[in-house]
């Protein structure tokens, strides 16, 4: 599922408070046994702590505009989530690695809805035995939503783009069980 979330708020006041409201954190994770500087911040809210890739992340609770973006994602989604990963991209020199959200604290079928406010990056799927790969451009405003096997069988990511681009903020919605 794709769509546009309607807001009371406009989208770059949306990112604007989103920037400058979050305790933004550069973060290390271990992949292949060797400590990586994320080539992004990031930020956890929520009621639990969640652990990828070494990194433990113990939530801060949500900010009131956070919460408010929750129960919106909620109702468009009709899905619950209890924590969110927020991602600052500050340019295209940031980036998510191609990866799944396929941690045991999600569930055998995770719910992940994905809202983008600022630059339109271009979002990468591939499957994981077939190696297809399908690419959609998140625009401000945007709403994925990521459910059933889709972490069990495709991975996905946002790759550094060379060029000129605005930042951006990501919101990844996840009920962590």
């Amino acid at each position: 599922m794709l769509a546009q979330l309607p807001l009371a708020l406009e989208n770059d006041a949306v990112l604007a408070r989103l920037v400058a409201e979050t305790d933004w954190r550069a973060e290390s994770i271990t992949l292949w046994g060797k400590q990586f500087l994320q080539p992004r911040l990031s930020a956890w809210q929520g009621e639990k702590r969640y652990t990828y890739s070494g990194l433990t992340l113990e939530p801060l609770p949500f900010s009131a505009l956070v919460q408010e973006l929750r129960v919106a994602v909620q109702a468009a989604t009709g899905r619950p989530f209890n924590s969110v990963l927020l991602n600052y991209y500050r340019d295209g020199r940031d980036s998510m690695g191609m990866h799944s959200d396929d941690e045991a604290a999600l569930g055998p079928a995770p719910a992940i809805a994905s809202l983008s406010f600022g630059a339109t990056r271009r979002f990468i799927l591939r499957h994981k035995r077939t190696k297809q790969t399908l690419t959609l451009d998140l625009h401000s405003g945007s709403l994925l939503l990521m459910a059933g096997d889709i972490q069990k069988n495709w991975v996905h990511g946002i790759n550094k783009t060379s060029r000129p681009c605005g930042p951006r903020v990501n919101l990844t919605f996840r009920y962590i069980i």
